[in-house]
């Protein structure tokens, strides 16, 4: 079976493919380092606008993703600054799901582990940035035939289209926080989407508030996420 789920041999054509020296590689790999360092997820946004064009490439990065079988077992929901009404109750629905979580269903080592970010149930952030963008996973389609298609890897497959969106959000000049209430069905009411997709996360992206202050941590160093053999 082919790719696009027919059937017969799979279609092919030549890679599009830049053959670099090692010292351009290493300067490119070394700046792409150095501008993903100064990442940092923020929760103080400005209301300035942020033109849709660019969250549409970034989105459209997102789609170049790989997947499992290439069954791309995604959605994204853009919400801009203009459904001031939608945008009030998603952050309804969060606060409700996040205040019960820090309140009561929170263990306490969680807590512990959250408190030097500084987080609490509030999240104005989603009614001020100028943007939110509702990932949902796919764990089944449809064929062109009608039939159910399971989607493979779905979860970690829509994991690394998230980590292509962030990257190439932070890339276009904006900042982002990636925002998970649990549980999270309320989205799917809000946003219109099917019952067999589920919310994976919310992404806030736009421009940080002039004071806009983020937790003074570190990123461990290499030696001890990575090893050689």
């Amino acid at each position: 079976m082919s790719t696009d789920g027919s059937s017969g041999p799979p279609r092919v054509r030549p890679l599009v493919f830049t053959l670099r020296s090692s010292d351009e590689m290493i300067v490119r790999a070394r700046q792409f380092h150095d501008e993903m360092q100064r990442r940092r997820t923020v929760r103080d946004y400005s209301s300035t606008p942020v033109p849709r064009d660019v969250v549409e490439a970034a989105i459209r990065v997102a789609g170049t993703a790989p997947s499992g079988a290439n069954l791309q077992p995604w959605h994204f929901v853009a919400i801009g600054p203009e459904d001031r009404d939608l945008r009030r109750q998603i952050r309804e629905g969060a606060e409700v799901e996040e205040r019960e979580f820090y309140e009561h269903r929170a263990p306490k080592e969680w807590l512990e582990a959250l408190a030097p970010l500084g987080t609490d149930w509030r999240k104005p952030f989603l009614e001020t940035a100028p943007w939110l963008i509702a990932v949902f996973v796919r764990p089944h389609g449809l064929a062109a035939d009608g039939h159910v298609v399971k989607h493979y890897y779905a979860v970690e497959s829509v994991g690394i289209a998230t980590g292509f969106l962030i990257a190439a959000l932070h890339h276009a000049g904006l900042v982002t926080l990636t925002h998970t209430p649990s549980p999270m069905g309320f989205l799917n009411t809000l946003l219109e989407r099917p019952s067999h997709e589920r919310p994976f996360l919310l992404l806030v992206a736009g421009y940080p508030a002039d004071d806009a202050q983020v937790p003074d941590i570190t990123r461990k160093p290499l030696d001890v996420i990575a090893s050689w053999k």
